[in-house]
């Protein structure tokens, strides 16, 4: 049945919102006069939630008040990390109770009290009710779904184990979430330390220090080399900073666009994972998400070959990525899984050792779990170890600055005290 949402007046005068299901625009008017309410816009959620949901296919022109473009890059998406996540467990619950799709989108519609979710769920149970797949539903909203997990489900649907493919798709979304939060919580101190030291820097430079220069300014003797050298590097900051930093913004932006072609891009990956710290944590974190996927796939009977190529998207590493592609063809050949992946030297030794152990004793999901969560712990301890490392390393680095900058600007007044003594 179409869903149809509304916006009405209720017997107070207030305006509500919602959505309501019925056969025609009529009936869904009834329906709300039925309730008490005044109508005042209904509207097919298939042709206004196209509006109002960015990620939907064709909508670049359909949304009122602004163009496609505005609207992707001021509108909210209506899923986060998060809450993707609890979505998909609370789906995977109802239709592992055995409610159908329709069924289990509409009672979560009910239950969500986000209108911008409460349109897309609608809109996917217009859809599944129009006789699409839910993967052929979730694919018209690649930016609420990413393209993984359009995947993934399309791959449960075909194998008849949806609800355990979406429950270990939950347990991903959410172990994924976690590792990306501790990453990031190891790294945002180094990161505020580093910023912060280099506004006091560039304070200190283009503002105290010109004032220190005024001072020194008619004076015949020749200034210590380490006062001329800062005064020289304020006066670049002061006069060329902005063009400096145009050119730094130009630069990156540069890049990001020559990053766009698929041979350089694997170039450069390929490059970043020969760094000696990154690199390492790159490939162990790639690893890691690769080992999850391919695990939660193959135990939900996913066949090898969709597991793998599903597997290999959820790659962030283009370098690994291609490998990963590689390892797909020598595995549709004939060739082992453990024995292909271990060929692939961008890829952890432990991935390819698992894998052979789990192929010769028959539990190749469980061993390439244990492979991954190896592997994730492996990336928290060296995060918080290069943390840890980096903490003290960039507050001695930013002492050190400033101590220059404040010895540059003492040694002239030494030497002149020195003079009138």
């Amino acid at each position: 049945m179409p869903a149809y949402s509304y916006e009405a007046l209720n017997p107070q005068g207030q305006l509500c919102k919602g959505v309501v299901e019925a056969d025609t625009v009529r009936s869904a008017r009834s329906t709300l006069r039925s309730q008490t309410l005044i109508p005042l816009r209904v509207d097919q959620v298939g042709r206004r939630a196209q509006a109002l949901l960015p990620g939907r296919a064709g909508d670049a022109s359909a949304s009122p008040g602004g163009t496609g473009w505005n609207r992707q890059l001021w509108v909210a998406r209506a899923f986060n990390a998060l809450t993707l996540s609890v979505w998909t467990r609370q789906l995977a619950s109802l239709v592992g109770a055995g409610l159908p799709i329709e069924r289990a989108l509409s009672a979560l519609s009910d239950e969500t009290e986000n209108e911008r979710q409460r349109h897309l769920m609608a809109t996917l149970r217009t859809d599944v009710h129009g006789g699409a797949t839910l993967a052929a539903a979730l694919s018209q909203h690649r930016r609420e779904f990413p393209a993984i997990y359009v995947s993934v489900v399309g791959a449960g649907e075909a194998s008849g184990r949806l609800s355990l493919v979406l429950q270990k798709l939950a347990d991903d979304l959410e172990e994924a979430q976690n590792l990306r939060a501790k990453l990031v919580g190891a790294a945002l101190y180094p990161a505020i330390v580093t910023l912060v030291a280099l506004a006091i820097v560039i304070f200190l430079l283009s503002y105290v220090v010109p004032q220190v220069a005024a001072v020194f300014a008619g004076s015949q003797r020749a200034l210590p080399w380490l006062t001329t050298a800062l005064l020289s590097l304020s006066a670049l900051v002061r006069n060329w900073g902005m063009v400096m930093l145009a050119l730094l913004l130009l630069a990156a932006l540069g890049m990001r666009q020559a990053l766009q072609r698929p041979a350089l891009r694997i170039r450069f990956d390929a490059g970043w994972l020969r760094l000696p710290l990154v690199g390492r944590l790159a490939r162990h974190y790639n690893g890691a998400r690769f080992a999850g996927t391919l695990s939660m796939l193959v135990d939900a009977g996913v066949p090898i070959l969709k597991a793998l190529q599903a597997a290999a998207e959820t790659l962030s590493n283009q370098a690994m990525r291609a490998d990963a592609l590689d390892t797909l063809a020598r595995v549709r050949e004939g060739a082992p899984l453990g024995q292909s992946l271990a060929l692939k030297k961008r890829f952890p030794g432990l991935l390819g050792m698992f894998a052979r152990l789990g192929e010769q004793t028959g539990e190749l999901p469980l061993m390439l779990q244990r492979a991954a969560n190896q592997l994730s712990g492996e990336v928290q301890r060296r995060a918080l170890r290069l943390a840890t490392l980096l903490e003290p390393l960039l507050i001695v680095a930013m002492g050190a600055a400033v101590m220059l900058i404040v010895l540059a600007v003492l040694l002239p007044i030494i030497q002149l005290n020195q003079l009138v003594r």
